[in-house]
């Protein structure tokens, strides 16, 4: 089984078509998260595929995407009514 690995990503774009875009394409891979700000859980593949669609989608001269890859051995904290993240089953892509 291919592992996944836990991943924030943050953007800022300054166009509302390209920030709805980003929304979406973001949410093709999240498990939970809020606004711009998302967790998910990604293979080496899907991470270089998020990365090349994100840079596509984006105006690289107005716009900003952070992927961070959190470390597995951090214990993750939640506030609030939270859920911690979860690696699901499956993911469907499409």
């Amino acid at each position: 089984m291919t592992q996944r690995l836990l991943h924030l990503a943050c953007y800022d774009v300054a166009e509302p078509h390209r920030l709805i875009a980003a929304l979406k394409l973001a949410r093709v891979y999240a498990t939970g998260g809020q606004k711009s700000v998302h967790e998910l859980f990604l293979t080496v593949a899907e991470r270089i595929t998020l990365i090349e669609d994100m840079s596509a989608l984006l105006d690289l001269s107005t716009d900003r995407f952070l992927l961070l890859r959190l470390d597995p051995r951090s214990r993750v904290h939640t506030l609030g009514k939270a859920v911690q993240p979860a690696d699901p089953d499956y993911f469907y892509v499409g």
